[in-house]
């Protein structure tokens, strides 16, 4: 029987860019067979009567966009503007810390201390240095004190102790040439930061016989937010122009790779203002300004390449500006929605947790997502529709490619000859290629969680210079231990008592204490672990405390029960938050496809994509390989958060480009019910955009991996890794390799699923597609007919 073909109107190629065809389903290639047997009223993939028609999501809208583009370009630069304003001075006001659970017991503790006993934890240390003469010489000794006398008189400065009043060999150097004066500044984050600023001039240096030097807690957040803010303009500077030039190398024309520019500082300079807002209610890290910066560029300049290079692809088939924009709308808008729920998804199941660390990744990336997907669906197609041709001006490579012969490879063939390949020998890239992601996660098996100290600073940081001098020259750590809150009556024999139990424990080296406030106060005791303040051993050890048995009510503080509680806290909601992850990815990927088989394969495959970066983040930042070359200290350890914080950044964005990848596949599949040929087809068009994409988004975090904080380092480089890996991986070698093994059978749905998504799913295939099919339907069932009558 004679195949029936049809031609897709579009299908010419979209202006010769080199990354292959967009996202959203760039014209059809003419000639493509639509088999009579396989038509879509029989196929699983086809939608039935009764679903919504193509362009009633875009016709409103695209009339809403495009009717006044200058009125709708105004209003964005107004609210720019305004937005600009909004987030000014955003990073003052949000904090450094937030890897707490507001509701643990060291928590508690930790404020009950502070209420009674200001001294017991001191935040702030003044490390002074008497040189050769020895802290216990007169007049050391006199300025010493002097300025333990005006830390005290400060306002908001409490519990001011030191070597010269307390005589504690702790607070003292082994060489003898060093000593602390210890205090705590009081109030929360932001107002101890400003007293903070306020005296350190007025300390740090010369005095007399001695040199001052501040570190402690919060000297060590301050500093860090300070090189936090400084690494994130930098990383600006570099990622901007280097993205310039990508785009300009994708799209050859200045004119088009301004606009992912432009719809990417739109969104981050509305993610700031949201965020300023949100500090006047809850605390927000300073950490979220990374993510902001890095999926504000990210994701606009994916949501743009693949808008652009549609509408592009529609002018070059004869459509006007406005029908070009209709369609791109129809299409790639669609499907730069769904991705953008999806990545949102991801980012929102962080809210799950208590540590507003994590909380405020949710918030600036739900924040960045959508603003980035409203912009490229508003003012991107509002300027489209002035520049109208004028989007391909200015073409940067003309004079690059001038006398050479025209791309014969423009519309993806290279990308479909690689997926032929890849299908003729499924079994063996499917097992290989998870073979060897397996292989690069395995170190991740022996992580061990830490918390953050001043080790993420560079060792030239003045107040990481001051904690290492406390770590490796004292012979205890004045802001470390464990402290053990005792509330309720007690007498003196039964604390002696409580003491001794204690100090016999299993891996602790010192008990002190009870201190005393009187008049009912409570009482606390400090306990010195072996060896590290939050190793394994102190870890054990409050434990350990926390079991023991006391005539009073306890509670375990200190950054080692900190670490014990915020790894609790994790443990209890990840599986909250992977379910959330997991749940919302399939019913997205379900309404997207009517697939059963494709949403698991797409978590399954995303969370493989993950696993070189897990396995990296182990063996570079944990055991130390390439610490030299990327400059920061190993501790032995990754900060607890982090890979929660990893996980969910890293599977939105590999969902971000497998939405795009399904959704062109599953274009064509409704448009042939050919399988094989859709999945060459799908990753012909999206391959190559699909590669740029990441490779501008991978810039873009190694751009925030070159930052000085080693947390920010590991996941701007971290997350660089995991998108390389699943464009260049992952959806080209495991997606079509698993997509061949599972045959027809992807598309299949049980009945009451395939009525669902009948109702309430998504296509791609835009009216002309659904027009052509109809005509091939009717072809199909006349010859079947035919057949019928000759038999």
């Amino acid at each position: 029987m004679a195949e029936v073909k049809k031609t897709a109107p579009g299908a010419a190629d979209g202006g010769g860019e080199t990354a292959g065809g967009d996202g959203a389903g760039g014209g059809r290639a003419a000639g493509v067979g639509a088999r009579p047997d396989e038509g879509s009223a029989s196929r699983p993939g086809a939608r039935r009567g009764g679903a919504p028609s193509a362009g009633a999501w875009s016709g409103g809208w695209t009339r809403f966009v495009t009717a006044r583009p200058r009125l709708t370009l105004l209003v964005a630069l107004v609210l720019t503007a305004l937005a600009v304003l909004a987030g000014g001075g955003v990073a003052d006001r949000m904090g450094s810390g937030g890897w707490e659970d507001p509701a643990a017991e060291s928590t508690y503790a930790s404020e009950a201390l502070e209420r009674h006993f200001p001294g017991s934890r001191p935040n702030l240390l003044l490390l002074v240095d008497s040189g050769t003469a020895g802290t216990d010489a007169p007049a050391v000794a006199a300025e010493a004190r002097r300025l333990a006398e005006q830390l005290d008189a400060e306002p908001g400065v409490e519990g001011v102790g030191s070597y010269w009043s307390t005589g504690s060999p702790a607070l003292r150097s082994e060489d003898g040439r060093k000593a602390v004066i210890a205090a705590r500044i009081t109030g929360e984050e932001k107002e101890a930061a400003a007293v903070l600023d306020r005296i350190a001039p007025a300390y740090r240096g010369a005095h007399g016989p001695v040199e001052v030097s501040l570190g402690g807690e919060l000297a060590v957040r301050h500093e860090m937010q300070t090189l936090i803010e400084e690494d994130l303009l930098r990383a600006e500077l570099i990622a901007l122009p280097l993205t310039l030039v990508l785009l300009v190398m994708v799209f050859g024309s200045a004119v088009a790779a301004l606009l992912p520019l432009g719809v990417g500082i739109v969104a981050i300079l509305g993610t700031n203002a949201i965020l300023r807002g949100l500090t006047e209610f809850t605390d927000v890290s300073v950490f979220a300004q990374n993510l902001t910066t890095a999926l504000g560029l990210g994701l606009a300049i994916d949501y743009a390449l693949f808008v652009v290079r549609r509408y592009r692809e529609e002018l070059a088939a004869g459509a006007d500006a406005h029908t070009a924009v209709r369609t791109t709308l129809r299409t790639a808008g669609r499907t730069v929605l769904f991705s953008a729920l999806t990545v949102a998804v991801s980012l929102a199941a962080m809210l799950v947790f208590p540590q507003y660390f994590l909380r405020s990744f949710a918030y600036a990336g739900i924040a960045v997502v959508l603003l980035a997907a409203t912009a490229a669906l508003t003012l991107l197609p509002a300027a489209l529709v002035l520049l109208g041709h004028r989007v391909n001006a200015l073409d940067l490579r003309r004079p690059v490619r001038r006398g050479r012969e025209p791309r014969k490879d423009a519309s993806g063939a290279g990308w479909a000859r690689a997926a032929g390949l890849v299908m003729r020998r499924a079994p063996v890239f499917a097992v290989l290629t998870t073979a060897g992601l397996v292989l690069l996660g395995l170190p991740f098996l022996g992580v061990e969680f830490g918390t953050a100290d001043d080790r993420q600073l560079p060792a030239t940081a003045s107040s990481r210079v001051v904690q290492d001098e406390l770590r490796d020259g004292f012979p205890g750590d004045p802001g470390g231990g464990i402290t053990v809150l005792a509330e309720g009556p007690a007498t003196p024999g039964q604390y002696a008592a409580y003491r001794e139990r204690i100090a016999a424990l299993d891996g602790v080296g010192r008990a002190d204490g009870p201190v005393t406030a009187g008049g009912g106060a409570p009482a606390y005791f400090t306990v010195v672990p072996d060896g590290e303040t939050v190793g394994a051993g102190a870890q054990r050890v409050v434990g350990e405390l926390r079991a023991a048995e006391a005539p009073f009510d306890t509670s375990v503080t200190g950054p080692a029960a900190v670490l014990v509680d915020s790894k609790d806290a994790i443990g209890e909601r990840l599986p909250w938050a992977a379910g959330i992850i997991a749940l919302v990815t399939l019913l997205l990927v379900f309404l997207l496809t009517g697939s059963v088989l494709i949403p698991i394969q797409a978590v399954v495959l995303n969370a493989l994509s993950l696993t070189a970066m897990f396995g990296a983040v182990v063996w570079v930042f944990q055991e130390g390989h390439l610490s030299g070359l990327l400059g920061f200290t190993p501790t032995g350890d990754i900060e607890t958060t982090l890979p929660v914080l990893m996980f969910c950044v890293a599977f939105g964005l590999s969902m971000d480009y497998g939405v795009f990848l399904l959704s062109r596949i599953k274009e064509e599949y409704d448009a042939t019910g050919d399988h094989e040929h859709s999945v060459r087809f799908g990753l012909s068009r999206t391959g190559g955009l699909i590669t740029a994409a990441a490779v501008i988004l991978a810039v873009v975090m190694v751009a925030i991996g070159t930052a000085r904080v080693t947390n920010t380092k590991m996941l701007g480089l971290g997350v660089a890794l995991a998108v390389l890996m699943d464009a260049m991986v992952v959806r080209s070698l495991l997606v079509p390799s698993a997509m061949k093994l599972t045959g027809r059978l992807t598309w299949w749905a049980p009945g009451p699923l395939r009525r669902f998504h009948d109702r309430f799913g998504v296509s791609e295939s835009d009216a002309r597609n659904r027009a052509s099919l109809s005509s091939v339907e009717e072809v199909s069932e006349k010859r079947r007919e035919v057949t019928s009558l000759r038999s």
